[in-house]
């Protein structure tokens, strides 16, 4: 399998993980000429911008740490724009993290990141 498939089956399994956690998703991969940003949903009054982020294992960091600023900027700037085509103002947004990794029997896991970076937006 390779890493596009990984990564879309992890997207899945974070997007599980979310519902039943009670968030309703909105979106998956909504993509603009800015970047794309993985789920689109809300948590009760919240909109939340969620980037998933996988990894196999830990060799090189846990999978949340691989949202850098410059990955952190593109989902800041295509919420934005998602804001502006939706009409949506006025509304409250975050930003979160859910981080996937696979166990020692390779099932996923993933981990809720709320707030896993901010934006200010004024």
């Amino acid at each position: 399998m390779n890493f596009f498939n990984k990564g879309l089956k992890a997207e899945r399994f974070a997007s599980g993980f979310l519902k039943k956690k009670g968030y309703k998703i909105l979106e998956t991969n909504f993509s603009s000429k800015f970047g794309e940003i993985d789920i689109i949903a809300k948590e009760s009054d919240i909109l939340c911008f969620i980037e998933v982020k996988y990894r196999k294992n830990r060799d090189f960091g846990l999978p949340e740490e691989f949202v850098d600023l410059r990955k952190q900027k593109k989902i800041i700037k295509t919420a934005l724009y998602y804001l502006f085509v939706k009409n949506q103002d006025n509304i409250n947004i975050r930003f979160d993290i859910v981080a996937v990794e696979k166990d020692l029997k390779g099932n996923f896991k993933a981990r809720l990141i709320r707030n896993g970076f901010e934006a200010d937006i004024e």
